[in-house]
């Protein structure tokens, strides 16, 4: 396989509350809703999709919010952290923010010679800031060269806004195989190590979310996956063609790949690597902007085309919400 990964399309995560949801996503991180659809496997569930202002692959946060949902528990065979990269400029603003906000965060000092802010959302996903240079290729959620002017009083500057996923973190019982994965097929290079975390990036010298961290945790207990836990992770393909090529060479690996799966914004394939987490493939067109303009996005209920018979049955069931006010 002559592909390389550029590295991290999007990462799905579970939550309980859908407004609290929105709230703390929209309103205290300022990230941009750039979609809200449903779970196509759940249609009675929301799916929402925070990014920047487009929804640049490697700045997409999306979620499944299960009303009721129990809580789950980090451990092996998990996303440990997901990491947003901020401005080094900016970690007194977001410690001061967090205070203001009554949130629990803490600068955990450096790593790899990045300053690191640690906190969890209203479920308990743990998330992080990193300080680190911005990445090319992605748009603050205020940038007003998107002339999306019904985003330009995002409650978060944007001299200060998030700036597309620096990394994530993988526990796992044992790194090897995993690594093997990233290295011999992914094309990621194993660039530094401190403990029992080791840092792969993509072959890629720009874009967001290049950083993968796995923490060899062998003494772990077992992850549960429930509110709270991140549910899968995504890599970006530039287009269905790249996206077979992936496939067809994962299953000469031996993994059990699924068939590729129409998720209207972009096709997906998924199987579970050595470690036990959840992987996708997801292509980056056709894009967040297929079904609305980037001034409307975000703004309304979206369905596929295959459910839109059942819209009146479906918004029934959702409980409805409110998008949060900007300042």
């Amino acid at each position: 396989m002559d592909k390389k990964i550029s590295g991290l399309h999007h990462v799905t995560a579970i939550a309980n509350d859908p407004q609290r949801n929105l709230d703390f996503y929209i309103g205290l991180l300022g990230l941009r809703l750039v979609k809200r659809t449903v779970n196509f496997d759940d249609p009675g569930t929301y799916h929402f999709y925070f990014g920047d202002a487009r929804g640049t692959p490697g700045t997409i946060l999306t979620f499944f919010p299960w009303p009721g949902a129990r809580r789950g528990h980090r451990g092996v065979g998990q996303i440990e952290a997901t990491a947003f990269a901020i401005s080094p400029d900016s970690v007194g603003y977001w410690l001061d923010r967090f205070k203001e906000q009554h949130i629990t965060a803490e600068k955990t000092g450096t790593r790899f010679g990045e300053d690191v802010i640690r906190f969890a959302d209203p479920d308990g996903l743990l998330l992080e800031l990193v300080a680190s240079p911005v990445g090319a290729g992605v748009s603050p959620v205020n940038a007003r060269r998107f002339a999306i002017e019904s985003w330009t009083n995002s409650p978060v500057p944007a001299e200060h806004s998030l700036r597309g996923f620096h990394s994530v973190s993988a526990a796992l019982e044992g790194y090897e195989r995993t690594a093997k994965l990233l290295t011999k097929s992914f094309g990621y290079r194993l660039i530094e190590e401190s403990g029992n975390r080791f840092r792969f990036v993509a072959s890629s010298n720009s874009g967001p979310g290049r950083i993968v961290d796995l923490l060899c945790m062998p003494d772990g207990r077992a992850g549960h996956v429930a509110a709270g836990s991140v549910h899968h992770i995504a890599f970006r393909a530039k287009d269905n063609a790249e996206q077979l090529q992936w496939r067809e060479h994962l299953v000469e690996l031996g993994y059990n790949v699924t068939p590729v799966i129409d998720r209207t914004y972009f096709h997906s394939i998924y199987f579970r690597e050595p470690g036990g987490i959840l992987f996708e493939i997801a292509t980056e067109p056709p894009g967040f902007t297929l079904d609305e303009t980037l001034d409307e996005l975000g703004s309304k209920l979206r369905l596929p085309p295959w459910m839109e018979p059942a819209r009146p049955e479906i918004e029934q069931v959702l409980p409805p919400v409110k998008i949060p006010a900007q300042q």
